[in-house]
């Protein structure tokens, strides 16, 4: 698509305040809204174009070059996504806020929102919503943009080469940062040098800082000449930490997180060596930091009966397990630890359950209940170190025995893959019956 055809579609879209009307869900379509359908292997969102109009959309893109009636404007495209990508592409360019991008094996969705915090304190900021981070997402975001937009930040998933390349081609990042490299998605890739690769591929038309956990994987595989800030927990003194509240030092600063873990310092790390770049104060650092708040299933506390229930299970890596793992253990007394398998874990999936149960035998304050047939190999392991160990087939089980054994502990911790469902586990002790 030439760019004066780019120009004249972006300006066609743009409302009197300022903001870039466009959809790509005819569920949530507004009226006044130019409706855009992409198109995957099971679906063709051109066949809903009518569906789009009845509901106040003004207009819509097509391939076909169909004709409604009842719209003020049609666009045609030979491809509805590259146009979409394009368009996002124009506007970032346009409104030309300071951009950050990130990715990683565990921890982008908290680095993400944490630097939200801390960009927040001076700028007007726009951030990927939830977890919508593929091309899609990150053309929504761009989108959720104003003119007075300040500082974008785009979340990047991957589950294979190429795809953080892409979204890094319309993002032009100025700031790009790499939270992790692990095995999340190794079923896909094949190696962790792969998965390493594919998430250095965000340096691939950056601009400006590259900042990234001080690990040797990114180090060997990141091609990037410019300005490198590599962060790391051993940079950190904790001063003080309980279940909801952790005190730091690092670079002879203190900040303050309203959360625990270790984990969380080190994806907090990330935040403020971006917030230094973005000229932001260190006060205000300090200050967004401690504004942070983990968002749905990520450390989500919630009080329930006798209970108390943290459900971390927005998603699971061996990485993640342990370092969770190791953060509950170290909070409360008697507690309970809930695990479900890990997917997308390739070939050697026994071997890596086994050794996060390897890595967590060492906890023996702790009781753990297994959901699911991969889970049952990091069993194998604990119960070769004399932990408590207790196996269940489903959600539905695991909950019954919670509230058949009410004494089991007060507080308990839920981590798994989504496809799990954990949070069915919360609904039923919210239930109290089955």
């Amino acid at each position: 698509m030439r760019e004066v055809e780019i120009a004249k579609f972006a300006e066609a879209l743009k409302v009197t305040d300022g903001e870039y009307n466009i959809s790509t869900d005819t569920r949530t379509i507004k009226p006044g809204d130019i409706y855009l359908p992409l198109k995957g292997a099971n679906f063709d969102g051109e066949n809903f174009i009518q569906d789009a109009l009845k509901k106040g959309a003004a207009g819509y893109f097509t391939t076909s070059g169909k004709i409604f009636e009842n719209a003020k404007c049609i666009f045609k495209t030979d491809d509805t996504l590259k146009t979409y990508l394009n368009l996002a592409g124009y506007l970032r360019d346009k409104i030309n806020p300071k951009t950050i991008m990130i990715t990683g094996s565990s921890g982008k969705t908290t680095v993400k929102e944490m630097i939200y915090s801390v960009a927040s304190e001076k700028y007007r900021t726009v951030k990927t919503f939830s977890n919508h981070n593929n091309e899609i997402g990150f053309c929504q975001t761009v989108f959720s943009m104003n003119d007075y937009t300040e500082v974008l930040i785009i979340e990047a998933g991957m589950r294979g080469f190429g795809e953080i390349e892409l979204i890094s081609k319309y993002c032009k990042p100025d700031i790009a940062v790499i939270t992790n490299s692990g095995t999340a998605h190794i079923g896909r890739l094949g190696s962790e040098d792969n998965i390493a690769k594919a998430k250095c591929e965000i340096t691939s038309f950056l601009k400006g800082v590259f900042i990234a956990l001080n690990q040797d994987i990114i180090k060997k595989h990141v091609n990037f000449n410019g300005e490198k800030i590599y962060y790391s927990l051993s940079d950190a003194e904790i001063l003080e930490q309980t279940f909801d509240y952790t005190r730091f030092i690092y670079k002879n600063r203190e900040y303050e997180l309203s959360v625990a873990g270790d984990y969380n310092v080190t994806n907090s790390l990330a935040a403020i060596e971006t917030g230094f770049k973005l000229g932001i104060p260190y006060e205000l650092i300090k200050s967004g930091l401690k504004k942070y708040k983990p968002i749905e299933k990520r450390w989500e506390a919630e009080d329930i009966g006798n209970f108390k229930v943290i459900n971390d299970s927005y998603n699971a890596n061996p990485e993640s397990v342990k370092a969770a793992v190791k953060t509950f253990a170290g909070l409360y007394d008697n507690p309970v630890v809930i695990l479900g398998d890990m997917g997308e874990l390739g070939e050697k999936s026994t071997e890596y359950h086994r050794e996060v149960g390897r890595y967590l035998s060492g906890f023996k304050n702790v009781k753990f209940l297994l959901v699911g047939s991969l889970a049952r190999e990091i069993g194998t392991e604990l119960e070769k170190a004399g932990c408590f160990v207790k196996y269940f087939s489903n959600t539905d089980d695991v909950s019954c025995y919670i509230l058949a054994n009410s004494n089991l502990g007060n507080t308990i911790f839920l981590k798994a893959s989504r496809s799990m469902k954990f949070e069915e586990i919360v609904e039923n002790l919210k239930r109290g019956i089955l």
